[in-house]
């Protein structure tokens, strides 16, 4: 085997092992650093990564190394955590094999480049072998990082429209008081289908709702959009809960591109003092008393929507001025390896001050549930019949 030819073998090895070692996460600054990492290693050199977040803005330093000392272990340098570049960094630039510095684009082919990477080794420079590989490590970790930041604007964007339509419900009639919540799961988790709605009916009656469509992401935002308006005109012809129900199941299930949802129905009556439930598949709704104990509603549970198999049945229960309903998805209570009927005691158990009204039984509700680092997406709506004032 030539010289040429071990060098060509040696560089293949290392690319090698720079697409195991490079783009682990989803995360661009711990690409960064597992560039530099990678680099340093196999350069010998001290490396610098320099990310631009946006056009025109100063970029930043994702991540870098000192150089390592003589006759250091392949294990390589520690890749320290970032800092504001200096301005320089911002320059892109090539330069000539057996420099004792190069630094090349963090772009993949003629895409628009996230930034530079730049090696500087004292001593011998970068041979061209050296050089091509820095620049074939930097194209792979540019591809990455464009992954990442594509997946960043479509959650961005999924998360958005999902706030949007969640944040203002239809309003109820005033002789109802509501608090509503949306809790997405983390920064970096995918956005799911979970909403809430209020429809104002005939008579003093509103009609509350809690969904959730299957899977996450922008698709499932959007499938929750489509029902929530399905939702509304099947509710607009006031028809009892679990027709609603039957008829919105009717409808899903002829389109086979919308994914399946649960669903739960409330239509709460203040002037007869009653609540009606139809549930779709979705857990049960808890209320809590005056005295802040909680008390989760028993009622039968269909399939959920999208099946086209219908099969739900109404349940009445009494709800009285000094009690506070509260609907949720499922994200509020389940935890990853824990029963359902664990979760849901958990909920039940609760005890909130006496005489909570809507907003502070969600606040209490989210806090004690640890609701803000929940796997799941978190949506609840809370409701209490407005006393009415005594002459």
């Amino acid at each position: 085997m030539t010289e040429r030819d071990e060098a060509l073998l040696t560089r293949a090895r290392a690319l090698e092992q720079a697409i195991g070692e490079i783009g682990t996460t989803l995360d661009e600054t711990a690409t960064c650093r597992e560039l530099a990492a990678f680099l340093a290693r196999h350069l010998h050199g001290a490396v610098t990564v320099d990310l631009l977040d946006e056009p025109g803005t100063p970029p930043r330093r994702a991540a870098s190394t000192a150089p390592p000392p003589p006759g250091a272990s392949a294990a390589g340098p520690a890749v320290s955590g970032a800092s504001r570049a200096g301005s320089g960094a911002a320059r892109v630039s090539v330069v000539p094999p057996d420099a004792p510095s190069v630094a090349v684009p963090l772009a993949v082919h003629d895409e628009a480049p996230w930034g530079t990477v730049t090696v500087t080794r004292h001593g011998p420079g970068l041979s061209v072998d050296e050089v091509a590989l820095l620049g074939q490590a930097a194209r792979l970790a540019a591809r990455h990082i464009g992954h990442a930041r594509r997946l960043a604007a479509t959650e961005d964007t999924a998360l958005h429209l999902q706030r949007a339509l969640v944040a203002e419900p239809g309003r109820p009639h005033p002789n109802l008081e509501i608090a509503g919540g949306y809790l997405p799961a983390g920064p970096r988790a995918l956005v799911g289908g979970d909403w809430f709605e209020t429809v104002r009916l005939h008579f003093g009656r509103s009609l509350l709702v809690v969904g959730d469509v299957m899977g996450h992401g922008l698709d499932a935002a959007v499938d929750m959009n489509a029902y929530r308006t399905a939702l509304r005109e099947v509710a607009a012809t006031d028809l009892p809960p679990h027709r609603v129900l039957r008829h919105l199941d009717s409808v899903v299930a002829q389109d086979d591109a919308r994914r399946p949802a649960t669903c739960l129905l409330v239509r709460v009556d203040p002037t007869r003092g009653t609540a009606t439930f139809a549930s779709a598949g979705h857990l049960p709704p808890a209320v809590f008393g005056p005295d802040g104990s909680a008390e989760l509603v028993d009622l039968p549970v269909g399939p959920p929507l999208g099946t086209g198999l219908g099969g739900y049945e109404p349940t009445t229960r009494p709800l009285a001025p000094g009690e506070t309903l509260l609907i949720f998805t499922d994200g509020l209570v389940e935890r990853r390896g824990e029963d359902i009927d664990l979760s849901l005691a958990r909920l039940a158990a609760l005890r909130l001050p006496a005489g909570s009204g809507p907003e502070q039984v969600v606040e209490e509700v989210l806090h004690r549930l640890d609701a803000h680092h929940a796997e799941d997406d978190v949506a609840v709506l809370a409701a209490r019949v407005r006393s009415r004032p005594t002459a």
